[in-house]
């Protein structure tokens, strides 16, 4: 079984989800910082903790100075989504024990590393 398409729907279904999650939870207003990676929600675990230190720097790193290029602003906060995706596999690999999350991981690391650099290569064509 292939998991591409598994992997676009999870990658589809995270960015539809986006702005839904942003209204319920005030993303818009809250300030990403260390303290509150250190205090997940929930279990206190060394899972837990890595996956609110991923979440929180992603968050931060999104929090981007917009231009009005409607192309640099996706891209440059796409990059740090995709790093948020990256370091969330991570903690998988370090943590989760399900062969088939595991596999999940590493195709979302290989995807996620190829886009990071073209997007990075476009910032670098055109200015951004």
């Amino acid at each position: 079984m292939s998991l591409k398409p598994l992997i676009a729907a999870l990658a589809l279904s995270a960015c539809l989800g986006l702005p839904a999650m942003a209204e319920d939870t005030g993303h818009g207003s809250m300030h990403h910082g260390a303290a509150e990676a250190a205090t997940p929600k929930g279990d206190g675990s060394p899972s837990s903790k890595a996956f609110a230190e991923a979440n929180a720097r992603m968050h931060k790193d999104m929090d981007i100075t917009y231009t009005g290029n409607a192309d640099v602003d996706f891209v440059r906060g796409m990059i740090a989504h995709h790093q948020g995706a990256i370091n969330m596999a991570k903690v998988e690999l370090e943590y989760g024990k399900d062969e088939t999350l595991r596999k999940l991981a590493e195709e979302v690391i290989k995807a996620q590393e190829g886009e990071i650099k073209t997007m990075k290569a476009w910032l670098a064509e055109n200015g951004g």
